[in-house]
């Protein structure tokens, strides 16, 4: 599979976020080209801060490989990582990220802060952006457009 085929994973999660009412963001880890975690956006039903895409995929690869170091995987998400993600990315020893749309608010590898370009800390990970930033980016304004049109009918 392609960068493109795990980002289209990652796409579909962050649409069944969003039809819950979340933010749609979704998120995979791979190893060895294989999915082995998943995860989307659910901080408002789990009343969890931390429940991003990326921190719920995190837990399930953790969970189905038995150890919470996940050393030669890569994690590709619908949008681009906060600093909270970004800390538990290099917890995990991903080596390689790859996100859809950038984040010009909170995110952590680039726009913002580029955490991975840290010299200081003490793990990094290879980072691409821009893979299939336009889907990434339409499902995340089409979900605000129609939650702003429910509060102006409101």
């Amino acid at each position: 599979m392609t960068d493109e085929d795990f980002m289209r994973e990652a796409l579909c999660l962050a649409e069944q976020a969003g039809l819950a009412g979340e933010v749609p963001v979704g998120a995979v880890v791979v190893k060895d080209g294989q999915i082995i975690g998943r995860g989307s956006n659910a901080p408002i039903a789990g009343h969890d801060p931390s429940a991003h895409a990326e921190i719920a995929a995190l837990r399930d690869a953790a969970q189905r490989v038995g150890n919470y170091r996940l050393v030669g995987c890569e994690l590709f998400v619908t949008l681009e990582p906060c600093v909270m993600c970004v800390g538990a990315m290099f917890h995990a020893r991903i080596a390689r990220v790859v996100y859809g749309a950038t984040d010009p608010k909170t995110g952590a590898a680039g726009s913002v802060f580029n955490l991975f370009a840290e010299s200081r800390l003490n793990h990094h990970a290879r980072v691409e952006g821009d893979v299939l930033a336009a889907e990434c980016g339409k499902v995340l304004s089409d979900f605000f457009a129609a939650r702003r049109a429910q509060q102006k009918a409101l």
